[in-house]
C-alpha cells in the first residue's frame, strides 16, 4: 500500500503542475490571438480557435432573497448552475424569480486540433 500511495502523491503533484503549465499557455494562446485580433489561427499542422461563450453565474444572497420557499434554496444549498438549470427546467423556478440574481460572465473558450 506504501507503494501506491506514494505514487498517488506523486500523480497527484504531476497533475497540478500540468495544469498550471496548460493554464499559462492557454493564456499565451489566448492573449496572442486577442492581440492579432485573431479567432482562427493555423501554426504547422495545428489549428488554434478561440470561441467565446457566456456564463451563467448567481449571486447567492440575491438568489436566496428572490426564491420564494426556503425548501427551494434547500435543493440547492449554494448558487450552482447546473442546479438551477435543472430546477428551471422542471419549473420548481422561473427564468423571472431568478432573474436579478443572474449575471453572465463571458469567456474565452481554447481549442487546439491537429490538422
Amino acid at each position: 500500500m506504501d507503494k501506491q500511495v506514494k505514487r498517488y502523491y506523486q500523480l497527484k503533484k504531476k497533475q497540478k503542475e500540468i495544469e498550471q503549465e496548460l493554464g499559462d499557455l492557454r493564456n499565451e494562446l489566448i492573449n496572442y490571438c486577442s492581440e492579432q485580433g485573431l479567432t482562427e489561427l493555423e501554426i504547422g499542422s495545428y489549428q488554434v480557435k478561440i470561441i467565446m461563450q457566456e456564463r451563467k453565474e448567481y449571486d447567492d444572497s440575491k438568489l436566496y432573497a428572490a426564491l420564494p420557499d426556503p425548501s427551494v434554496w434547500k435543493m440547492i444549498s449554494k448558487a450552482d448552475p447546473a442546479k438551477i438549470t435543472s430546477l428551471l427546467k422542471l419549473n420548481v423556478i422561473t427564468e423571472e424569480t431568478v432573474k436579478e440574481a443572474l449575471s453572465l460572465k463571458k469567456i474565452s473558450v481554447l481549442q487546439v486540433n491537429k490538422s
